[in-house]
């Protein structure tokens, strides 16, 4: 596995991102073309049109949701992580004004560049951006999909 940095640590799931969704757009637009067609031209036959609008609609929903649930559970786990490898090296809980964003770009740094970083991004209201960017030596995170 490539090794892991700035610019490359996004992960995309080709078949998710790249075919999942896109059949799914398309088969909303082809019905929905398809329902404008019958109906201006007074075919009728707007019923198979409309069941598959719905279901191209019900896919889109279903291939979000599916990614948002999955990103919030781990989103969750990180910033427990991170709350722990924090108190494992201070004695004390991360700092509640981090944001979860904050603390998911802080999962990159390595333990001695964490808990200044952390502190920094308090202080200063670092963007995760931001974070990512003050980090010197990047820790790899390969378990996010």
């Amino acid at each position: 596995m490539k090794e892991q940095n700035l610019k490359n640590h996004v992960r995309f799931v080709p078949l998710f991102h790249f075919v999942g969704y896109p059949l799914a757009a398309y088969v909303l637009i082809a019905s929905i073309i398809k329902l404008y067609k019958n109906y201006s031209l007074h075919r009728g036959g707007i019923l198979y049109p409309s069941i598959l609008i719905a279901g191209g609609l019900s896919l889109l929903i279903i291939f979000w949701f599916a990614r948002v649930f999955a990103l919030k559970a781990q989103d969750r786990a990180i910033r427990a992580e991170e709350n722990l490898r924090y108190f494992a090296i201070t004695g004390k809980l991360l700092d509640s004004k981090l944001s979860t964003r904050q603390v998911i770009a802080l999962r990159f740094a390595p333990n001695n560049e964490f808990v200044d970083l952390a502190h920094r991004a308090v202080s200063e209201n670092m963007t995760p951006k931001q974070i990512k960017h003050s980090i010197v030596h990047w820790k790899a995170d390969y378990h996010r999909v």
